[in-house]
């Protein structure tokens, strides 16, 4: 089933391209005009600029010249090397870019025809989860030399890349816009894939080949995938951006591995004994020049040592275009950070290796009738070894790179933000908390901006988890995990702002989200903070995504922002190798079935938190298979059966909306058989109207069975006559 495609701007390709072609008129598109608005809006333009058609640079344009390829990129006079990397791992797929340049063979320039030949062209790019299509016109911005001023292609008659630029300058608004970014985004646009940043530990994996093994098959793995790879070499502190090492890298901008490759040493064919293996990776440099000067560079006496067959195999070349090979053991020497963009395969017929995709889009929200807040965002947020990182004012290289990543300005004026601590029994590492006692303000220049503590509780941007009154405020998604010890892979997108930076906006947001696992029968929205699964970081990113590995049982998602009534749209996005549905929670409490509209309301809410039970077994003989089943009132809850298990870890937590409190709760264990089951022994709860966490050791009552020993079961209960405090 094909995907929606929305048109950006109300602009309609195809009705466009036949009004134009009924008046015998090229396209000139007024929403991106031929003038300096579409340059830049903080610096002047250079002088001399002028827009041009392809056909006024070149006798026979083409969009395309001999196919596609990497050596098509050179990135021209824009700061943009994070876009210009990310289109030249673009170029490597067909399935990718055909995508993102739809009706390839339609647009391209039929001498025959040229009556067929309006001026206009349209390129897609995938937004908070759908592409949308944006048209433009094919006049060009010129120097004064008449060479085009931005993206180019090596060969002057191909234009494919110089439009795709055109168009996404369009979509962020002007192509200043596209001055300093993430090459993490740029994937996204246009593969509609999941960024997951790397950070790479130099230390370990310089001395710990086994693990730099690992970190090559990972990418190898990911590649074969058809993943797309890019990384950088992150500044230390005082370093500039755009400074060149020794080597010939350049930190501060962005790379495209193109292959990931073992290479085989010697000319012995026949066997392996004698001849050794080199991991090898296949860089390339959107400015179009090889920098790399060290082993396996263009030159070396290294390509001595690899035979003529080994290359044709691996199809070398190495050409003065950009590409270079390099050592793996190299690059995890200079590199700091790998971007791994990994695609969403859609298929009937699904491999377990592919991963399944579910999402949702949601708001942070301010209650019915409140107007949003406005909050300055906060600089450095993001954790050690992520993309981001701030660069020294006027660190402007030649190509107009001042930074990777572009973040906000650091605070000043003594504000405190920004302290690093480790949060929760998480897995998520660590995030951005603040100091205790501080004032829930933040300082811009001279302007203050306060929040009140006392939210409505119809809002849903409640902040962070930090935020402990507000936080359960937020957007709540509940998905389920079947299986045991499934990995799942969360992604936070927030709507891109760049296209606001006209008006001195357009930051991201800082955002991440919480796992917390709730009971297994609940279906409303979680009112009280339990036991942390897991827990991103906190970054003003476009996307945040979390890679982690949970057990069977039922998670609230809780997609946030840094601060608390900060406003926005986000999607939130969920991958698998199983089926998992994900679905958001609105209600306070769950809708009353029926049969139930004509019984007493409930007045008592409890929590049942069945650790384990032990002593289940006899000595010297095998341990029974054994489930156990919570019973309360109409409610019925049944674990899965744990095989040959004296001390099965249940970890089972439910919760039960009680119309008769004084009737109590039952935990019965059973033993599963051939022909039927046999129940082991009961526990029976009274629990009271306001207990909170309470543990207890309860022995079981005999059961059918007289073989197997009665054992205990370790329990924990809470109680609240408000049916929201659980």
């Amino acid at each position: 089933m094909p995907e929606r495609v929305s048109v950006f701007q109300g602009q309609c390709y195809y009705k466009l391209k036949r009004a134009c072609l009924r008046r015998g008129v090229l396209f000139q598109d007024p929403h991106f005009p031929a003038s300096d608005q579409s340059l830049f809006y903080r610096r002047c333009p250079p002088p001399g600029v002028t827009w041009k058609r392809p056909r006024e640079l070149c006798r026979d344009p083409r969009l395309f010249v001999d196919g596609i390829s990497t050596r098509d990129l050179h990135q021209g006079s824009l700061g943009n090397c994070w876009m210009v990397a990310a289109t030249s791992c673009l170029a490597t797929e067909p399935s990718l870019w055909k995508k993102v340049i739809p009706d390839h063979t339609e647009q391209e320039w039929n001498p025959k025809r040229p009556d067929l030949y309006a001026g206009i062209f349209h390129f897609r790019f995938w937004r908070l989860g759908q592409w949308t299509d944006v048209v433009i016109d094919d006049r060009l911005p010129t120097g004064q030399d008449g060479e085009l001023l931005f993206c180019r292609s090596a060969t002057p008659r191909e234009f494919w890349s110089a439009l795709l630029e055109k168009a996404y300058a369009k979509l962020n608004g002007c192509y200043e816009a596209l001055e300093g970014g993430n090459t993490a985004e740029a994937l996204v646009d246009f593969t509609g894939g999941v960024s997951e940043p790397l950070s790479l530990d130099k230390e370990v994996l310089t001395h710990h080949s086994d693990q730099r093994r690992a970190l090559f098959q990972t990418l190898a793995r990911a590649h074969s995938r058809r993943a797309l790879i890019t990384c950088y070499i992150r500044p230390a502190e005082g370093e500039m951006v755009e400074s060149v090492l020794n080597c010939g890298l350049v930190r501060g901008h962005a790379y495209g591995i193109t292959a990931v490759r073992k290479m085989r040493l010697g000319e012995n064919l026949l066997g392996v004994c004698g001849t050794s293996r080199a991991l090898m990776v296949r860089m390339r440099n959107p400015w179009g020049t090889a920098d790399w000067t060290g082993a396996w560079s263009q030159g070396s006496q290294k390509w001595q040592q690899v035979g003529r067959s080994e290359r044709e195999k691996m199809g070398l070349t190495v050409r003065d275009v950009g590409e270079f090979w390099m050592e793996f053991e190299d690059f995890c020497h200079f590199f700091t950070d790998v971007v791994v963009c990994r695609l969403a395969e859609q298929a009937l017929l699904w491999s377990s290796s592919h991963w399944r995709e579910v999402r949702c889009p949601g708001e942070w929200a301010p209650a019915p009738g409140d107007p949003p807040v406005s909050v300055p965002l906060i600089s450095g947020l993001g954790k050690q070894g992520d993309q981001k990182f701030t660069s020294r004012e006027g660190a402007r290289g030649p190509k107009g790179d001042r930074k990777e990543d572009q973040l906000g300005k650091r605070q000043r004026d003594g504000t405190q933000w920004g302290l690093r601590d480790k949060v929760g029994g998480g897995k998520g590492g660590e995030r951005i908390t603040r100091r205790e006692g501080q004032d829930c303000r933040v300082m811009d220049g001279s302007s203050v901006i306060r929040w009140d503590r006392q939210m409505d509780n119809r809002s849903r941007c409640g902040g962070c988890i930090n935020h402990r009154d507000t936080f359960l405020l937020n957007p709540q998604f509940m998905f389920e995990v079947q299986g045991e010890g499934d990995e799942v892979l969360i992604c936070l997108q927030q709507e891109d702002r760049r296209i606001r930076r006209k008006e001195g906006r357009g930051e991201n947001l800082p955002i991440g989200f919480e796992v917390l696992r709730m009971e297994v029968n609940r279906t409303s929205r979680v009112h009280c903070v339990g036991e942390q699964a897991a827990s991103s970081v906190y970054m003003d990113s476009r996307s945040v995504a979390l890679r982690v590995t949970l057990g069977a049982g039922r998670y609230a998602l809780l997609p946030t922002t840094f601060h608390p009534g900060t406003t926005g749209r986000f999607l939130l996005r969920v991958f698998s190798h199983s089926h998992v549905q994900l679905r958001e929670l609105k209600e306070d409490l769950p809708p009353p079935s029926f049969w139930q509209c004509c019984m007493p309301q409930p007045s008592v809410v409890t929590t049942v938190h069945l650790r384990r039970a032990s002593g289940l077994g006899q000595p010297k003989k095998p341990a029974p298979d054994v489930y156990a089943i919570i019973r309360c009132e109409h409610d019925t809850i049944k674990t899965r059966v744990f095989k040959e298990d004296s001390k099965p870890e249940f970890n089972t937590k439910a919760i039960f909306y009680r119309r008769h409190p004084d009737t109590h709760i039952s935990i019965e264990l059973w033993c599963r058989g051939w022909l039927w089951d046999t129940l082991l022994g009961r526990a029976r709860l009274q629990t009271g109207d306001s207990e909170r966490g309470r543990s207890r050791v309860i022995d079981l009552q005999g059961g059918q069975s007289r073989s197997v020993s009665r054992g205990s079961i370790h329990v924990e209960t809470s109680s609240s006559q408000c049916l929201t405090d659980l």
